[in-house]
């Protein structure tokens, strides 16, 4: 094979798969799709910055018309802003005997490829790995770490609701509760809470499935294998998170970097097919109060 044809085929691949795999990335990942990617600024290489602000309320005040109502009382305006640096590479690489299967599948006219599907799998899977990393509710009181619980069920979401609404979680963009399959087995089991009069018809399609919308949450289930790190332990079940999508803040490049290359300098017969995704993510102004977790130790 000529590096001629090994550069087409690069630029194929960037040219329609790599918009393809963005757009897979965010319908079949969970929470990577709901967390907030609101920023200013632009992702274009690895150790760029961007930037989240936010404007905090105003105190106010009454005043008595005849009394003190002539002049008004003004205050400083106050603004938070957190900078997050794209620091982290995802990548997924395949070693390649010939390039003949990576010709087909990309003509294929209608862009369905198991070697496209397969690597982005493993950019899912260590994205989603990297971002449940970063939970961390807050541990000072009220405790947005519940412990114990080994039946999820009604009351279990009602304790959640009623922390999310002491910290005064904003409305804007839901509420959301992640369940592994033991919890949600828990849910699906308690008929009040699995009503057809409870379930988001007019809610997006998340991960290929359709939220339930119950106590103010929109209640999905997520078995990937990175819901551990909700736990202090290692435990694989009994596993909840609950959040506002401003807990947790996601940059990335706008599309993954796709490359391919001959290995006959390193002495082997083959190609080197990688992709790779520049990102970044930190928790939100006051993150740690706009998730809990829940789990059974």
């Amino acid at each position: 094979m000529s590096a001629t044809l090994v550069q087409e085929l690069q630029d194929q691949a960037q040219k329609f798969w790599a918009p393809m795999m963005v757009d897979e990335l965010k319908e079949q990942a969970i929470l990577p799709t709901l967390v907030s990617k609101d920023y200013d600024g632009e992702i274009k290489q690895g150790g760029d910055t961007v930037y989240v602000s936010m404007v905090e309320a105003a105190e106010g005040s009454l005043k008595t018309i005849g009394v003190d109502h002539q002049n008004y009382s003004s205050e400083k305006l106050k603004t938070q802003r957190v900078g997050i640096v794209a620091d982290k590479i995802l990548e997924a690489t395949f070693e390649l005997d010939s390039l003949i299967d990576l010709q087909t599948q990309l003509g294929s006219p209608e862009g369905q490829s198991k070697i496209r599907s397969a690597l982005n799998k493993g950019l899912e899977l260590q994205l989603n790995k990297y971002l449940y990393g970063l939970v961390a509710p807050s541990a000072s009181a009220p405790d947005h770490i519940i412990n114990g619980v080994t039946d999820f069920n009604a009351t279990q979401v009602l304790n959640v609701r009623k922390l999310a609404s002491q910290a005064k979680w904003m409305t804007e963009g839901g509420w959301w509760l992640l369940l592994d399959p033991s919890y949600y087995n828990d849910f699906l089991a308690a008929a009040t809470l699995t009503s057809q009069d409870y379930v988001g018809n007019d809610l997006p399609v998340i991960g290929g499935k359709k939220p339930y919308n119950r106590f103010g949450f929109n209640i999905l289930e997520d078995n990937s294998d990175a819901m551990w790190q909700v736990s202090p332990t290692t435990a694989a079940s009994d596993l909840a998170l609950a959040f506002h999508p401003d807990f947790l803040y996601l940059v990335n490049q706008m599309q993954p970097t796709i490359k391919i290359s001959d290995l006959h300098s390193n002495k082997q017969r083959g190609y080197l097919l990688t992709a790779e995704l520049v990102v970044g993510a930190k928790l939100g102004i006051q993150g740690n109060l706009k998730h809990i977790t829940v789990y059974n130790a």
